[in-house]
């Protein structure tokens, strides 16, 4: 079975909401579930709170724990050396403590380009820690390679600049049969100033742009993002100056409507969507709204809008307390950012046919399937438990006239429908919605599917 869950997601002062829900106070917690924006895995810990933070113990978070004994189990998350450690000084009994919820939210990262080429300095693991190796880039190379120091110690590591970024570049180039925007570097162009030249650039390369990275976790979306289905909106004081859409679903966001200063940027793409992995990269620069300067990156100038600044305060540490220009402060509070999309889920399903046949499943349980008042018993003792069998079937046959009982017929009133494994042993009921009369002479057969 094949379903596309809808998503919303709205974003307004560093804080997310998901399909529009609010927060819900409860009598031990902010919140009832979790916090706005994410989505809890279990469920777990409904309106409560955390000890540790002064509440009530007896409405402590419910743990996952392990105890140590000679098995030497423990969490399969267990990595880091702090909890390594304290699992070893352990006495055999004691309890390792897991968390919950587990919850997920989408996230935000501005990416800033670097004219220093894709990798950043580390410290060489054979120096002291304040001799720090040196990388040199060349902001002319095509593709932003760098040239390294030749003085930098066989030990010597280089980290990549906007990690996540790096970790999607091959996959982006893959996309490029897709849509050409996918690709990391752009068409070559031929320097049309001067045709002489005898040098030549890129349309674009990512490398070195600023761009807006928004993860999306798979639990909100499943298999996949729906292609066609997926809206950006940026809103100014309740009105949209701009909407972007993947209307070709190849993967391209396109920028179908803007403002006064935006519409002249309509048609063009702004970024793309990674639609099996659930990452949105935004690359449009042009303004949105011109001389409207506001924090849309955290401890940093005012800039204006533009989608590489899309769904500022999505779990990336932008809000209006951490700008420090107050004028700028007061714009920030007036941006609030949409995006929905759907999702593409498949679900295995059981399909189980069951049977009424002709002169079968006349008989009930039910009280009311008795005329009432009539005696049931015809003995019983402590030996002995004999039903009468003179008792009688209530005959619950409509009549066309008034005040005038119908000729006598087996019918019942199938309500459920008992679901047995091979060894007749009952492992499930379905429930009809509305009972279905079944006549002595009338065939019925029941389609049953079981989510698995």
């Amino acid at each position: 079975m094949k379903a596309h869950p809808r998503c919303e997601f709205f974003i307004f002062d560093g804080k997310v909401y998901y399909n529009n829900v609010p927060e819900h106070s409860g009598a031990f917690s902010a919140n009832v579930v979790t916090r706005p924006g994410f989505i809890s895995l279990y469920e777990y810990n409904i309106d409560k709170a955390d000890s540790t933070a002064g509440a009530d113990s007896y409405n402590d978070f419910i743990t996952p724990f392990i105890s140590k004994n000679s098995s030497g189990g423990s969490f399969k998350t267990v990595a880091d050396a702090s909890a390594n450690n304290e699992w070893t000084v352990a006495e055999v009994g004691d309890q390792l403590n897991g968390t919950y919820p587990m919850t997920a939210s989408i996230t935000r990262e501005f990416l800033e380009g670097t004219s220093e080429g894709l990798l950043d300095p580390i410290y060489d693991e054979t120096e002291s820690d304040n001799q720090k190796i040196t990388a040199v880039g060349d902001p002319g190379s095509p593709r932003g390679e760098s040239d390294i120091d030749a003085n930098i110690g066989e030990d010597a590591r280089l980290v990549p600049i906007n990690r996540h970024y790096w970790a999607l570049r091959n996959r982006l180039n893959f996309y490029g049969t897709r849509s050409p925007h996918y690709k990391v570097t752009g068409s070559l162009l031929t320097n049309t100033a001067d045709p002489d030249a005898h040098y030549t650039y890129y349309e674009w390369i990512k490398d070195y742009q600023d761009m807006n990275l928004i993860s999306i976790p798979s639990i909100f979306y499943g298999n996949r993002i729906k292609p066609g289905s997926v809206s950006l909106k940026w809103y100014y004081t309740g009105s949209m100056c701009g909407e972007l859409r993947d209307i070709k679903r190849n993967g391209e966001l396109i920028q179908v409507s803007g403002g006064v200063h935006a519409s002249a940027h309509n048609d063009k793409v702004a970024g793309v969507i990674l639609y099996e992995e659930g990452f949105v990269l935004l690359t449009g620069s042009w303004d949105l709204m011109p001389n409207h300067g506001m924090c849309l990156k955290k401890m940093s100038a005012s800039v204006d809008p533009a989608w590489i600044y899309f769904g500022a305060g999505a779990q990336d540490g932008v809000s209006s307390g951490n700008d420090s220009a107050g004028a700028s402060r007061a714009s920030y509070v007036s941006c609030s950012f949409d995006m929905s999309f759907e999702g593409e889920t498949e679900t295995q399903v059981m399909t189980m046919l069951t049977h009424a046949r002709k002169g079968q499943v006349n008989y009930s349980t039910n009280p009311t399937f008795l005329m009432y008042g009539q005696r049931k018993l015809k003995l019983t003792s402590s030996h002995i438990y004999e039903e009468s069998p003179l008792r009688l079937i209530a005959n619950v046959a409509t009549s066309s006239f008034a005040n005038h009982s119908a000729s006598f017929k087996r019918q019942v009133y199938i309500s459920r429908v008992a679901i047995y494994d091979e060894t007749k042993k009952l492992i499930g009921i379905a429930t009809l919605a509305d009972p279905v009369l079944k006549e002595e002479d009338q065939d019925y057969t029941f389609k049953l599917r079981l989510d698995i």
